[in-house]
C-alpha cells in the first residue's frame, strides 16, 4: 500500500504539463487542468480504499468498549 502512494504521490508532480496550455481536453480545458481533475478523482478513490483497509476497527471497537 505504501508503494502505491509513493506512485501516486510522483504522478502528482506533472512536470511534463508544465510548458504548454495545449492540447486542449474537450475543446477549452487545459491539458494540466484535466489531468488534475482526474488526479483528484483518483486520490478520492485512494482515499477511499485507505480507509476501507487501515481504519483501525479494533481500536474503534475498545474505545467503544471503555465509553460504555
Amino acid at each position: 500500500m505504501i508503494f502505491v502512494l509513493l506512485v501516486y504521490y510522483g504522478l502528482h508532480q506533472d512536470f511534463w504539463n508544465w510548458t504548454s496550455a495545449r492540447p486542449l481536453v474537450f475543446g477549452f480545458l487545459p491539458a494540466g487542468l484535466a489531468y488534475h481533475a482526474v488526479y483528484t478523482l483518483g486520490a478520492s478513490a485512494l482515499m477511499a480504499l485507505l480507509v476501507r483497509r487501515a481504519w483501525p476497527a479494533k481500536l474503534e471497537a475498545w474505545a467503544d468498549e471503555e465509553a460504555d
